[in-house]
């Protein structure tokens, strides 16, 4: 009879497990709002609740959406955070900024206080927060050359305020240029400025795979699959352009017009020099 060598099991208490979430707030502007992602009854769905079913069992996890359409980084401070902290989350998504860059008194020195002092916030009442960097939007819809180099430098602001934030915060961060499949038309809706169904759940699984990453059990991946949303047909887009499209590029287009006439200023004085 030969003796054979068993490992003892480790010690339970030496184990890290996944923690559960028990609480999710997502916060922001029209994207968190759910806009995109429309319901057959009316209202918006977004990936706020997709994330929330894969955090646990329907109840398990308590949910909250602060967010509000053209909400910019210092709403999100002075209109949003208050009740965010009052909620005390383990878990907080933080979507917001676009509307900043779109805007003629764009300023990313106070775009970097508010949303320093927002993540602050939110890391000292035990929130573990999340946040995107933003994708090229021109790669999704066109716009005139001047004001598309213009957005895109806006972007590229604006990301660079997020990863001082993300730095110095030490929070999770999902790059929405590098998100596979990102850039689909199938991830958009039709005003090509909102995820689409299949662009929120992008979205939620990218938020559900940094809380993995950072020790969160995520027992339910988000699925890919269509489901629950209400299906968009050609007539949806022929009255989206109509109706919001075209003014909506009107109104953003005003704001940043003289920002692009100075890129396009300087453009024809290098050219000539």
């Amino acid at each position: 009879m030969t003796a054979e060598l068993i490992a003892p099991l480790p010690d339970a208490a030496s184990v890290d497990l996944p923690r559960a979430a028990r609480s999710l707030i997502v916060l922001g502007d029209s994207t968190p709002v759910g806009i995109g992602d429309p319901l057959p009854g009316g209202g918006w769905r977004g990936f706020g609740p997709l994330l929330l079913d894969s955090l646990g069992e329907p109840g398990t996890v308590r949910y909250a959406n602060g967010s509000f359409p053209g909400a910019r980084m210092a709403c999100v401070r002075t209109q949003q955070l208050p009740a965010a902290l009052r909620f005390r989350p383990d878990v907080a998504v933080l979507v917001v900024g676009m509307n900043d860059t779109l805007r003629s008194d764009f300023d990313a020195e106070g775009l970097d206080r508010d949303y320093d002092a927002v993540v602050g916030a939110l890391r000292a009442v035990g929130a573990t927060v999340l946040t995107v960097r933003f994708h090229d939007h021109s790669q999704v819809f066109w716009l005139p050359g001047s004001l598309r180099r213009a957005l895109r430098q806006r972007i590229e602001q604006l990301n660079a305020v997020t990863d001082a934030v993300v730095a110095r915060q030490g929070i999770g961060c999902l790059d929405l240029h590098a998100l596979p499949g990102g850039y689909d038309r199938a991830s958009w809706s039709v005003d090509r400025l909102h995820p689409s169904e299949l662009g929120h759940r992008l979205l939620a699984r990218g938020f559900g795979e940094l809380l993995a990453e950072a020790g969160f059990a995520v027992p339910n991946q988000v699925s890919m699959a269509r489901s629950g949303g209400r299906e968009i047909t050609a007539l949806h887009h022929l009255l989206w352009l109509v109706f919001k499209g075209l003014p909506w590029l009107w109104r953003r287009g005003r704001d940043l017009v003289p920002y692009a006439a100075s890129i396009a200023w300087r453009d024809w004085r290098g050219a000539t020099r």
